[in-house]
């Protein structure tokens, strides 16, 4: 499956159904979409689709799971100086309301011939599209703005492969790092341990004070080797990269391993010893922090 971004827009265009409405006029959809943690779908209709709010926000949410979508539906290129031919019936029906109106209100003045023909071009363009011909075009829409979705987010997961590669590079570096750092810390330490001992003038024998000197350098490597976090780190890359290929609902669980990179930079940061590991996970926390921002506009 692809990967989606949420970020995206649709604008088509087409005829109603056969006999109806007028050439020049035109049934338009436009659908816009932006990052969101849910779906937030806001909708925009004429009013003779405000009853097709239901079956439409079916519609979208079959086909879209995550983020702030816009949906607009109007008439497109209506030329204002076209009259349409006032349909007899509905003329009728204007003459029986005017009557009903100045019954019940003497003083209201009459209808003048241009808010009857405005009355009827209304009416005439309210009838002019069945509810299919909306829907159909709808659907339309809605494929028009998964490509467009969808080709951004082909461009999101080249940017997020290559922010996965240059990490990999950084651990690459840190690696054959880690054991010379943890090797000179050890001495540092010894070396400090002994001159302490020299200058307290402890009655402690040398050998036991040379095992507690061992076993608190030990210690102390453990609490610096950043081995383990590397391997972590390699582990979410994977996991990451697994989900790019596998395509489809991801954001979320992307956002998750993203913390958990993050958490891993920070550990590595806050357990260097050395400047050459400070300046690589500072260059690490840079680059997740890059692959976060892509990841927020993914579905």
């Amino acid at each position: 499956m692809p990967v989606y971004s949420m970020t995206g827009y649709a604008s088509v265009l087409g005829q109603p159904g056969a006999n109806q409405g007028s050439a020049a006029s035109q049934l338009g959809v436009e659908l816009r979409s932006v990052n969101g943690r849910f779906l937030d779908l806001s909708m925009r209709l004429p009013e003779e689709c405000r009853h097709l709010e239901g079956v439409l926000r079916e519609r979208v949410s079959a086909r879209i799971r995550r983020g702030k979508l816009e949906l607009r539906l109007a008439w497109q290129g209506k030329p204002e100086g076209e009259w349409p031919e006032p349909p007899p019936d509905a003329l009728a029906r204007l003459a029986l309301l005017q009557q009903q109106v100045t019954a019940a209100l003497p003083s209201a003045q009459p209808l003048t011939v241009q808010e009857a023909l405005h009355w009827c071009r209304a009416t005439h363009t309210t009838s002019a599209a069945a509810d299919e011909d909306w829907l159909a075009l709808v659907d339309a829409g809605l494929n028009a703005l998964l490509s467009a979705r969808a080709r951004e987010g082909e461009r999101l997961q080249g940017l997020l492969m290559e922010r996965i590669g240059t990490l990999r590079q950084l651990a690459a570096r840190a690696e054959p790092l880690v054991p010379a750092v943890v090797a000179r810390q050890q001495q540092r330490f010894l070396e400090r341990w002994r001159e302490a001992l020299a200058s307290a003038g402890s009655a402690i024998s040398q050998e036991a004070a040379q095992e507690r000197a061992l076993h608190e350098a030990a210690t102390q490597a453990i609490r610096l080797d950043v081995a383990e976090e590397l391997g972590r780190l390699r582990t979410h890359l994977d996991e990451i990269e697994r989900q790019l290929h596998r395509g489809g609902e991801l954001g979320k669980r992307l956002d998750f391993l993203i913390q958990e990179l993050h958490r891993e930079a920070n550990t590595l940061g806050s357990k260097s010893a050395a400047l050459e590991l400070t300046e690589i996970a500072v260059d690490m926390k840079v680059a997740i922090e890059q692959m976060r921002e892509q990841i927020q506009n993914i579905e």
